[in-house]
C-alpha cells in the first residue's frame, strides 16, 4: 500500500508538527489534570512520509505510548527537562535495536524523523488524553536558550527539528 493510498484510507489529514494523523479514540471517562478536565486516554493514527518526514521538535504534559505500525523506522530524538539528550529508532527490526513500542515521559521535548523509505505508520496513546493547550511547538530561540550545549558537535542539527 502506498503513503497516499493508507492517507487516504486511514483518513489522515495533515498534521501541525509535521506528518499527519487521525483521532482515532478519546475515552468518554475523564480525568482532573491541573484544574482542568481530560479524557482519560486518547489514541491517533501519526504518519511521516518522504514528503513530510519530520515531526518537529514539540512536548506534551502527558505521556505518550508509541507502536510502530508499517512503513520504515522512524527515529526518535528526546531531551528531558533537565536536558539529557537520547534517541532510539522505532521499527520493525528487533534484532538490529529497535522498538516495536516506546514510551516518552510527558514534558519531554520529542522530534521524530523518517530517515528513508516512502512513510512510516505508527499509533500514539495519550494518557491523560492529548489536548492542544497541553502541548507547546520548539522554536529554534527557545531550544537554544534552554539548551545551549545541544546545538554543538555533536547535536548540532537540533535547530532542523524546530518549526521556527
Amino acid at each position: 500500500m502506498t503513503k497516499q493510498q493508507l492517507i487516504k484510507s486511514l483518513e489522515l489529514e495533515p498534521h501541525l508538527e509535521g506528518g499527519f494523523f487521525k483521532r482515532t479514540y478519546t475515552s468518554s471517562q475523564t480525568v482532573n489534570v491541573t484544574d482542568t478536565t481530560r479524557p482519560l486516554l486518547s489514541s491517533i493514527y501519526y504518519m511521516l512520509t518522504d514528503d513530510s518526514p519530520i515531526g518537529y521538535f514539540h512536548r506534551n504534559q502527558s505521556d505518550i505510548i508509541h507502536y510502530w505500525h508499517r512503513g520504515s523506522a522512524l527515529n526518535y530524538f528526546l531531551i528531558s527537562p533537565d536536558g539529557k539528550f537520547s534517541s532510539f529508532t522505532l521499527g520493525p527490526d528487533v534484532d538490529r535495536g529497535e522498538h516495536l513500542q516506546m514510551t516518552v515521559p510527558g514534558n519531554y521535548w520529542k522530534a521524530t524523523v523518517l530517515s528513508h523509505g516512502e512513510y512510516g505508520l505508527l499509533s500514539e496513546a495519550v494518557s491523560p488524553g492529548f489536548d492542544y493547550a497541553d502541548m507547546q511547538l520548539a522554536s529554534t530561540a527557545q531550544m537554544q536558550a534552554d539548551f545551549p550545549e545541544l546545538f554543538i558537535e555533536p547535536h548540532y542539527k537540533i535547530a532542523a527539528l524546530c518549526q521556527s
